[in-house]
């Protein structure tokens, strides 16, 4: 039993990888994970001949029942569900994190996955970010090898039109930031438009309240505003390993917000600010 936990703890890290790219929740990815292990008790695994990819499909099996699930009971099928965002000091990112991160699965990457079917995300994940053979993921989609290679080509191309990778300088994208703070602070609707591009989409998961869409930098520069007013605590942070912000207000969580900035611009903020959800975060990386 002990030289069986070990071995699945050697594979824990990528099991987690997994799951969280198909749920974007490491709480829910940590459940997925957790349920392959009594599944890899009931058998014999001296005779699983590749173990890592055996625990992998179950994860995958796991994660793929979480996410249709969670997606039955969605009383508006089409309302924005933000990700659950890995957050961390904005002076570096935690190495745990950084195995979890390691293809650069920033937020907005995560809100084109959200759009997927769930059999499109699974085929995706699998064989586009861990390279599982498409022999091994029409079983799981319960389809023809053919065909899981369709689900992940239309999701590719929606990933293709939709998502592209902010700056790379960490700190030229802090700058940004820190001068949206700072003008978002000051209620300045003039330095608030020259730091947004002008086609900037700002979305807001509020959970129970709903979601918001918001576009034109003058539209959320009036945004920005309009929660200046709030005398929110905002500090820098970093989400997904890139830049972000962090919100509090009376010493309580309230919001979570990515920022994808392109030359130089803030042309998406993603943010979370769904209490429930923000109940549910890490958040001892910010302590201290």
């Amino acid at each position: 039993m002990d030289e069986l936990a070990e071995r699945f703890e050697q594979h824990r890290t990528r099991l987690r990888a997994v799951a969280y790219r198909m749920l974007g929740s490491l709480s829910e990815a940590d459940d997925a994970v957790q349920e392959a292990w009594p599944r890899l008790n009931r058998t014999d695994a001296s005779q699983v001949e590749n173990l890592g990819g055996s625990l992998t499909t179950v994860v995958a099996r796991v994660s793929l029942n979480m996410l249709r699930s969670r997606n039955s009971r969605r009383e508006e099928p089409f309302d924005l569900r933000l990700p659950e965002p890995i957050i961390d000091r904005a002076d570096g990112t935690d190495s745990e994190h950084e195995a979890l991160l390691a293809d650069a699965v920033g937020l907005a990457l995560f809100v084109v996955l959200e759009t997927l079917s769930p059999a499109e995300r699974l085929a995706f994940v699998l064989h586009d970010m861990f390279a599982v053979p498409f022999d091994e993921i029409a079983p799981i989609v319960d389809r023809s090898p053919d065909a899981a290679r369709q689900l992940a080509s239309r999701a590719r191309r929606r990933v293709r039109a939709r998502e592209s990778g902010p700056d790379a300088d960490l700190e030229a994208q802090r700058e940004v930031v820190d001068a949206f703070l700072a003008a978002a602070r000051d209620g300045d609707f003039e330095r608030l438009v020259a730091v947004l591009d002008p086609d900037v989409v700002l979305r807001a998961d509020l959970g129970a309240a709903g979601s918001r869409e918001v576009r034109g930098a003058g539209a959320v520069a009036g945004q920005a505003q309009m929660f200046s007013r709030l005398r929110l605590q905002m500090r820098p942070v970093l989400i997904n390993g890139a830049a972000g912000v962090f919100s509090t207000r009376g010493g309580q969580p309230f919001s979570i917000g990515g920022l994808t900035i392109r030359g130089g611009r803030i042309v998406e903020i993603d943010i979370l600010a769904d209490p429930e959800r923000l109940g549910r975060l890490d958040l001892t990386m910010l302590e201290g």
